[in-house]
């Protein structure tokens, strides 16, 4: 698989990637990031990139994190807030958006993203 041209890593502890620039979401397992602002900011930044760089999202396993950031991406990209999370679902791995605290996050932070 190719290096991404930008990443954005939702983890407890910054990786020190030195291969490439990215992002860190301080954001440990089964939680919510501990700021939505720089949570956002990075995902805001991995959307714009995505129209023409390969960019990475990722997370320890893959499901909860990343599936949360999978669902404000995809909001920002059209999907309706209310229908983001079944949209990940269907579209990534059925059990996305792992826990109601998650689950939660991604339906505020989207509706605050319609508002903007």
């Amino acid at each position: 698989m190719p290096a991404p041209d930008f990443a954005v890593y939702l983890l407890g502890r910054d990786p020190r990637v030195n291969a490439w620039p990215y992002a860190w979401v301080r954001w440990r397992d089964f939680q919510r990031p501990v700021s939505t602002d720089v949570a956002l900011t990075a995902l805001r930044e991995a959307h714009e990139r995505a129209a023409s760089e390969r960019v990475e999202i990722c997370c320890g396993g893959g499901v909860g994190r990343t599936g949360a950031a999978l669902a404000v991406l995809a909001v920002l990209s059209g999907v309706a807030p209310d229908e983001a999370v079944v949209w990940v679902r269907d579209n990534y791995r059925p059990r996305a958006v792992e826990t109601r605290g998650q689950k939660r996050w991604v339906e505020q932070v989207t509706a605050s993203l319609v508002d903007d």
